[in-house]
C-alpha cells in the first residue's frame, strides 16, 4: 500500500520526470512524517513554509479528493534549483492531487494581510521550515499568530543529537553556515537560524502550545547531508569574504571548522542527520 501511494505521489511530482529515485527517497520520508501525525482523511491542512511541495504532496494524498492542502511559502515563486518553487507548484497543481491542493508564494505569515478563522484547519504542519527562519523571535511569533488558526500543529525539523558517527559531516556544515549567517542582515539561505530540539520544544511552550507525542524519525538515504556538506565546500570562500567586519578570530575558527569537515568526508559516508517530529495542540 505504501509502496504505490508513494509512486502516486512521485507521478504527480516535476521532479518525478527524469530525478525519480531523488524523489522517491525524498517522498518515503514525508509519508513517514505524515504517518506519525497521523493525519486523517478529509482534514483541512495549513501548511506553512510548502516550499516545493515534497510534504504538500504527501499531505494531499492523504487527505484525499474531500480534503484541503493549502500551503504558502514566503519565497517567491522562482526562488529554489533545479525546479523552482513556481514551476513545481505548477505541476503539482494539475496533477492528480491538484483538486485538493492550493499553494501560494511571497506569503509573508507575520504580515498583517495574512489571517485565517479561528480553528479553520485540522492541522498546521510545518515541515524541515524553521531554519529558514531569522531568529528565535520570529519563529515564536509565527506560533503565537497561527495557534488560533488550527486544532493541532504538525513539526518536522532536523535533529542536531547526532546518532551515529556518519551523521557528523551533516551537523558540521550545519554549524558552520549558522555561524556564519548569524552575521547577516539578510539571507536566501536553507538555515538561518539553528534550532535545536529543546530550543524547539521551549520556544513551543513559551507560544502556548503543548506537544503531546514526539518521536525521532531516520531517514538515513536522505540526500540532504550531501548537499549541506557540498554547499558548505563550494561556498565558504565567497560567504566568508561577503561578511562585511567579519572578526579575524572567527574567521580562524570558522575556516578551522571547514578543515575539520573536509577530513571528515575521506574517511566515513555521509548519513544525514535523523529529524525531529511532534505533533503539539
Amino acid at each position: 500500500m505504501i509502496k504505490n501511494a508513494v509512486e502516486s505521489v512521485i507521478d504527480c511530482m516535476a521532479s518525478g520526470k527524469g530525478m525519480s529515485d531523488l524523489q522517491r527517497i525524498q517522498t518515503e520520508h514525508r509519508f513517514k512524517l505524515v504517518e506519525f501525525w497521523n493525519i486523517e482523511m478529509g482534514s483541512k491542512v495549513l501548511e506553512i513554509g510548502c516550499g516545493q511541495g515534497d510534504t504538500t504532496a504527501v499531505l494531499a494524498y492523504s487527505v484525499g479528493e474531500n480534503g484541503l492542502v493549502h500551503g504558502i511559502d514566503i519565497g517567491p515563486r522562482t526562488y529554489g534549483s533545479p525546479i523552482s518553487l513556481g514551476d513545481s507548484a505548477d505541476f503539482l497543481l494539475q496533477s492528480n492531487l491538484g483538486n485538493q491542493l492550493k499553494m501560494e508564494f511571497e506569503i509573508d505569515i507575520l504580515s498583517s494581510t495574512v489571517d485565517f478563522r479561528e480553528h479553520e484547519f485540522d492541522y498546521i504542519v510545518m515541515s524541515h521550515c524553521s531554519w529558514y527562519l531569522k531568529s528565535k523571535e520570529e519563529l515564536i511569533a509565527v506560533l503565537k499568530k497561527i495557534k488560533k488558526w488550527g486544532k493541532k500543529l504538525c513539526f518536522a525539523e532536523w535533529d542536531t543529537r547526532i546518532s551515529s558517527i556518519e551523521q557528523y559531516p551533516h551537523l558540521l556544515s550545519i554549524l558552520i553556515q549558522a555561524q556564519y549567517e548569524s552575521l547577516k542582515q539578510n539571507s536566501e539561505s536553507n538555515i538561518r537560524t539553528l534550532f535545536t530540539p529543546n530550543d524547539i520544544k521551549n520556544i513551543c511552550e513559551d507560544s502556548g502550545w503543548n506537544i503531546m507525542n514526539e518521536t525521532t524519525i531516520n531517514s538515513p538515504n536522505l540526500q540532504d547531508g550531501s548537499w549541506e556538506v557540498k554547499k558548505t565546500l563550494e561556498d565558504i570562500d565567497i560567504e566568508l569574504n561577503n561578511i562585511e567586519n567579519l572578526p579575524s578570530k572567527l574567521n580562524e575558527l570558522i575556516r578551522s571548522e571547514v578543515k575539520m569537515l573536509e577530513e571528515s568526508i575521506t574517511s566515513i559516508v555521509i548519513k544525514p542527520l535523523s529529524v525531529f517530529v511532534f505533533v503539539a495542540k
